[in-house]
């Protein structure tokens, strides 16, 4: 088996069905048409998709801030000791302003 045919294997569709108002689909088929999709069903996968992303990235961002946030904070409030490299730096800098 190729390997083409190896991934056309492992996708498979999944069903989502859903029940709305009369009124809410004309809406939504309206704006399928106008926004140039082939059918509702396109619409519909996008506009979720999209929304989906928004959302994802949204809580993503927050999360990743949150943990920013943790490791500047517990790096204040516990700061390591001074390595060598650092030691040595403010010796020759502190050398430079006793002369």
């Amino acid at each position: 088996m190729n390997n083409l045919a190896s991934k056309e294997l492992q996708l498979k569709n999944a069903r989502f069905d859903t029940r709305l108002p009369e009124e809410q689909k004309v809406f939504f088929e309206k704006a399928a048409r106008l926004g140039g999709y082939r059918n509702l069903t396109d619409f519909v996968v996008k506009a979720a998709q999209e929304k989906a992303q928004e959302i994802i990235d949204e809580k993503e961002r927050i999360l990743a801030s949150q943990k920013d946030s943790e490791v500047f904070f517990d790096a204040i409030m516990n700061p390591q000791a001074p390595n060598i490299a650092l030691t040595k730096a403010a010796e020759e800098f502190k050398s430079l302003f006793d002369q």
